[in-house]
């Protein structure tokens, strides 16, 4: 009986998963993170509400299943080549004078943040409302690196400076404090382990990078990743239990071993594919089981029955926006106090590991069941409450004079007709080349502005700032040198590389690398037979008055809208619609979602007003 009442609960709960980002989607309500959202329906079916699930063995394992994986997939969100170049790629905004240092500046207001926290955590300890001040600081200084870097994408202010430094402080804060939560439960854990212990977990980290970095691209694994084998995605949940089990031997907490996994994973720049399906299995299966139990198990009724709590939630909640809002007016050197205030709020978002912390920390006998509590629960406010003041506050981020930079490696008869063709307006363009010889100087430099370089030196081309770009083109006469160029690209964390390969073996290998190929054999080839086969679609091509046009897919009030409800009836036929991996072919019922790109063609008046209209970002 005991078993069937284990099921049944484990079933209440996939299906509360299930159901909350559909009614998310029917009622509008995308304002709402999701694993906010999943925790609500928790409260709503758990020990605060009706009552419906019962603690089981199933319900435990996978619950800390996936705050084992949230944990691997918040290390593996870090993206450490913004710590490696000198030069950010971030584009300067109207709104700021200068630019600033990404890197630098985010180090300063952390630090602020964590003295700022330590100073507030004392207060609690002073009034009565804790007895330790370190896990009080972790608790007041950490960020939700998986609510910031969600809203920053919605904002459209990823590659802008003032964008990259607040996903800056939040990844450091993610990194200092997951290593300080260790090294409390070490020193204070009743069960902890000798902090020195934690050197031998990390050194193992160290060991497995380099054996991963020897052996990823070898071409036995490169083959086995594929078919039913997926040697891949086999080694990181390997890697996963290897370092938890290590990490829980070292008297650590089995979320820093999973964290430290995630952190090895994308330090050796991992297939996106394979990312893609480790995200869909995390937050597709277990972390919604996780949030879903945070919600089950948090009684909020029994919170209210002790005044010391009842003071606790408002104080900390105004603590957590002190500690985040007075450390970013150091922003104040150079933007304004709209963007200031943003960024501090934003910051105030907290979820993950607070939860880590005060579970660990009631576990220690710190604090009692309904302080845990009510950690979680102003840890779910801030989650509620700081993308919506941020949006409120900040606005729509204005940046009407962003172009997209790009970067062509070898100036010929490829490339300069395409530089010549892009739309200045919406394109900043930087062409490099070898020295070139004297007819051909004498005809590109009257029209066109090349850099010389020595050679295709890779580090001179870093220092010259080759790849500071949003999208590179290799296209010298030496397809090896293209695939050097752009595996180099890649890894210095160009979003888009283009490569001129020839050879289907080395085109294979660049497309497992997410990076486009084309070649002048196939593109021949492939034209001609359309112009056999189908010469009107190289009038569409190729007319001006017909041609194709990519339309980004920005305005949220269009969102979930279906094409047959759409308002627009201009002269414009949607062709394809692009929604990340997948090219989905438009109809009546398809819905348009934030960040399609729409293939159109149509009268150029026409798409432009279309252009407006999609590409708007507009904040409620």
């Amino acid at each position: 009986m005991e078993h069937g009442a284990s099921v049944t609960s484990l079933v209440i709960v996939i299906l509360a998963a299930f159901i909350t980002p559909i009614l998310l989607h029917r009622f509008k309500l995308n304002i709402i993170p999701v694993v906010v959202a999943e925790i609500i329906v928790g409260l709503i079916i758990g020990q605060s509400g009706f009552d419906l699930v019962e603690q089981g063995s199933w319900l435990e394992i996978l619950s800390t299943l996936g705050f084992i994986f949230l944990m691997f997939l918040s290390g593996l969100e870090i993206d450490f080549s913004i710590f490696a170049s000198r030069k950010k790629r971030a584009k300067p905004e109207n709104r700021g004078a200068g630019a600033p240092n990404p890197v630098w500046v985010a180090l300063i207001v952390f630090s602020g943040i964590f003295a700022l926290s330590l100073g507030l955590s004392y207060l609690f300890v002073l009034g009565g409302f804790i007895d330790n001040a370190f896990l009080m600081t972790l608790i007041i200084s950490t960020i939700s690196l998986g609510v910031v870097v969600p809203t920053l994408k919605d904002a459209q202010m990823m590659k802008t400076t003032i964008g990259q430094t607040i996903l800056l402080i939040a990844v450091i804060a993610d990194l200092v404090t997951m290593v300080l939560l260790a090294v409390f439960v070490s020193i204070y854990g009743e069960s902890g382990g000798n902090t020195w212990l934690l050197l031998l977990l990390f050194g193992a980290g160290v060991l497995l990078y380099f054996v991963g970095k020897k052996f990823r691209h070898q071409s036995f694994v490169e083959t086995m990743a594929k078919g039913t084998i997926q040697i891949d995605t086999r080694a990181v949940f390997t890697l996963i239990l290897l370092l938890v089990a290590l990490s829980e031997t070292v008297g650590a907490e089995n979320i820093l071993g999973a964290f430290l996994a995630g952190t090895l994973v994308s330090l050796l720049s991992p297939n996106p594919e394979m990312v893609k399906r480790l995200d869909s299995f995390g937050y597709g299966f277990l972390i919604p089981i996780f949030f879903v139990m945070v919600g089950v198990e948090l009684d909020i009724w029994s919170l209210f029955t002790d005044s010391r709590v009842i003071i606790l939630i408002p104080l900390l909640f105004i603590a957590l926006l002190l500690s985040k809002i007075l450390p970013a007016f150091i922003l104040r050197k150079w933007y304004d106090m709209k963007t200031v205030l943003g960024s501090g709020i934003i910051l105030t978002s907290t979820l993950s590991l607070v939860i880590a912390a005060a579970t660990i920390g009631r576990r220690e006998g710190m604090i009692d069941e309904q302080m845990e509590g009510a950690l979680i629960l102003v840890a779910v406010l801030t989650c509620l409450v700081a993308p919506i003041l941020f949006k409120k506050i900040y606005g729509r981020f204005e940046d009407e004079d962003h172009k997209t930079v790009v970067s062509f490696v070898g100036s010929n008869r490829m490339t300069l007709p395409v530089v010549r063709e892009l739309d200045i307006t919406s394109y900043e363009t930087h062409l490099y080349h070898t020295k070139l010889d004297k007819v051909d100087e004498k005809i590109s430099r009257s029209c066109f502005d090349i850099k010389e370089l020595e050679g295709y030196d890779l580090e001179n081309m870093k220092e010259l700032g080759v790849f500071e770009v949003d999208l590179l083109v290799a296209s010298t006469g030496d397809e090896e040198e293209n695939a050097t160029i752009a595996r180099y690209a890649k890894e210095q964390g160009v979003e888009r590389v283009i490569a001129r390969v020839e050879s289907p073996e080395l085109a294979t290998e660049m497309r497992d690398l997410n990076i486009s190929v084309f070649s002048v054999f196939l593109s021949s080839k492939a034209l001609l037979k359309a112009m056999i086969e189908a010469p009107n679609v190289i009038d569409i091509l190729t007319k001006q008055e017909s041609a194709l046009y990519q339309i980004n897919m920005n305005n949220s009030m269009y969102n979930g809208m279906h094409l047959k409800e759409f308002p627009f009836t201009g002269d414009v036929i949607m062709v394809r619609i692009f929604r990340g991996k997948d090219s989905i072919v438009p109809h009546g019922d398809t819905e348009l979602q934030m960040g399609d790109r729409l293939i159109v063609t149509g009268s150029s008046e026409y798409v432009d007003e279309l252009k407006m209209e999609l590409e708007y970002c507009e904040w409620c």
